[in-house]
C-alpha cells in the first residue's frame, strides 16, 4: 500500500476517484483504492486481482466510508446482475466505452457485503449504494456489475431510483459453457454448499441435491442464480428491471445493446455502436 493518510470525507464523496474496493465490517475497516477513469476502463475485475505494486490503496475506518456516503448527492445508478458465465464482462466493457458511463466491474466490497451478517449488511448497503453511484463528470452515470451471488442483495443495492439489468442465458447454453471448462467445473463443486444454502427458501427440495454429476450441478447453479434474479425482479418496480438473454445479444448485438443503453438512459447513437461492436472487445470475447 502507498500512502498512510486517509482522504477526507469530502474527497471521497466528490467523485469516483476513491473506489471502495473491500470492506471488513468485523474489523471496522475498508480498503479504498485511488482510480482514474482509464484504470476503471482497463480493469476486468475490481477484486483482489487488481492489487498490483504501485497501486495507491489505503486502509481506513469503515465509519469514514459511511460518513462520506452521507455527502454524495442522489443520482441514478445502473446495475448489472447476472447468473455467471453469460458475457456480463463484455457487456460492461461495451457500456463503459460510452462517453457518459463509468463501468465498475465486480468490486470485492460487494462480495464482502453479501457475506456479512444481516444486521450489519442492512447498515452498510445504503452507504455503499451511494458511493458506487459516483462517477467523474456531473452528467455521467455509473453502471456497476456485481459478482453473481451478490444478486441476493440486488433490491437493496438498486434502491428506489436505480435500474437493474438481469442478464441470463438458456439452461442448455449455460450448462454447455460450464461443462466446457475445467475451472468452471471445479467452481461448481466449490460453490455447491453455498448455493444450496441460498436456495433453501426459494426451491423446495434443494437441500436433498447430491453432487453425483457435473451436469446436474450446473443445472442447480443455473436454477440458483435464476431464482435469485427472479426474486430481484419481484422486489423492484417493473420499470426498474430489464431482462436480457446473452444468446439473443450475440444474435443481434447492435439492436440489443441499443435497447440496453436506452433502458439505462445512455446516449448511444448507432454511429457510435457500429464501430464499437466491430472492434477488439467483441473479438476478445
Amino acid at each position: 500500500m502507498n500512502g498512510t493518510t486517509a482522504p477526507s470525507e469530502q474527497e471521497i464523496a466528490a467523485d469516483a476517484r476513491w473506489l471502495v474496493q473491500a470492506i471488513d465490517p468485523q474489523a471496522g475497516l475498508a480498503r479504498i483504492v485511488a482510480m482514474t477513469p482509464e484504470q476503471y476502463r482497463a480493469a476486468s475485475f475490481l477484486d483482489d486481482r487488481m492489487l498490483q505494486p504501485g497501486l495507491d490503496a489505503r486502509l481506513v475506518p469503515i465509519d469514514l466510508i459511511v460518513r462520506s456516503a452521507e455527502q454524495v448527492p442522489a443520482r441514478r445508478t445502473g446495475w448489472i446482475f447476472h447468473i455467471g458465465h453469460v458475457g456480463s464482462t463484455l457487456l460492461s466493457r461495451l457500456l463503459g466505452e460510452m462517453d457518459s458511463v463509468l463501468a465498475v466491474r465486480e468490486p470485492r466490497a460487494l462480495r464482502d457485503l453479501a457475506l456479512t451478517p444481516q444486521g450489519e449488511r442492512d447498515k452498510l448497503s445504503p452507504p455503499l449504494r451511494c458511493l458506487y453511484s459516483r462517477a467523474f463528470g456531473p452528467a455521467d452515470q455509473a453502471v456497476i456489475k456485481a459478482t453473481s451471488f451478490v444478486s441476493e442483495l440486488a433490491a437493496d443495492l438498486v434502491g428506489a431510483d436505480g435500474r437493474a439489468l438481469l442478464l441470463t442465458v438458456s439452461p442448455r447454453s449455460y450448462i454447455q459453457t460450464i461443462l466446457a471448462g475445467p475451472n468452471s467445473r471445479q467452481e461448481l463443486r466449490a460453490m455447491l454448499s453455498f448455493r444450496l444454502d441460498r436456495m433453501m427458501e426459494r426451491v423446495p427440495g434443494a437441500a436433498a441435491t447430491t453432487a453425483d454429476h457435473d451436469a446436474k450441478l450446473a443445472a442447480l447453479a443455473w436454477a440458483c442464480e435464476m431464482t435469485s434474479l427472479e426474486q430481484t425482479a419481484e422486489r423492484l418496480l417493473p420499470e426498474q428491471v430489464r431482462w436480457a438473454d446473452f444468446d439473443l445479444f450475440l444474435e443481434d448485438s447492435a439492436a440489443e445493446l441499443s435497447r440496453i443503453a436506452d433502458f439505462f438512459e445512455i446516449d448511444a447513437p448507432a454511429a457510435r455502436l457500429a464501430p464499437l461492436l466491430a472492434g477488439p472487445l467483441m473479438r476478445r470475447y
